[in-house]
């Protein structure tokens, strides 16, 4: 068995004193931009956030889809609901479906309502790449407008257990 040197350590030669301060450097500039980034970014999703209990939010979902439910999805048999612009949309995230369907008016505004009954789980909507984490006790609120009309596609992106890979949604935007 072969030691290591005495000195093992060599004092740094110009090449790693120039790289680690071109890292210290770049770290530097990146936690200075991460606030300018948060507080100037045209990208962030407007949000609100509220103390809540799964019964609470649930009962709030069920009465959202018996005031609105206008279809039924034939693929999944979930409950389509269209409410008016303007008004507040509710989706439940629970072991291993987001539910109800939402049907919205593109270019309306509504506050998308969202919380978990169980778990934690990521709400991604797809192909527009809206990420949001959903966890029990918090309904989280966004104000979108839907700027594109279709079918998107709601993934959950934490895993959630045995058949995450199963949990997705459905949100469909319409022309006015």
């Amino acid at each position: 068995m072969l030691a290591p040197e005495r000195n093992w350590w060599k004092p740094m030669g110009r090449m790693e004193k120039t790289w680690l301060t071109v890292a210290f450097v770049w770290c530097v500039f990146l936690t200075i931009m991460m606030p300018l980034w948060y507080y100037m970014g045209k990208n962030n999703v407007p949000t609100e956030t509220y103390r809540t209990t799964p019964a609470d939010y649930g009962t709030k979902v069920n009465d959202f889809v018996a005031q609105y439910q206008t279809d039924t999805d034939a693929a999944t048999g979930m409950p389509i609901v269209a409410a008016p612009p303007g008004s507040d949309v509710y989706i439940r995230a629970m072991k291993w479906q987001w539910f109800p369907v939402l049907q919205l008016v593109k270019g309306e505004t509504y506050r998308l309502h969202l919380s978990s009954m169980d778990l934690g789980h990521g709400f991604s909507l797809q192909p527009v790449n809206i990420n949001l984490q959903v966890v029990p006790g918090y309904d989280y609120v966004a104000t979108i407008v839907p700027t594109s009309s279709g079918d998107f596609t709601i993934v959950c992106n934490e895993f959630c257990d045995v058949g995450h890979h199963t949990m997705t949604g459905k949100i469909i935007v319409v022309d006015k």
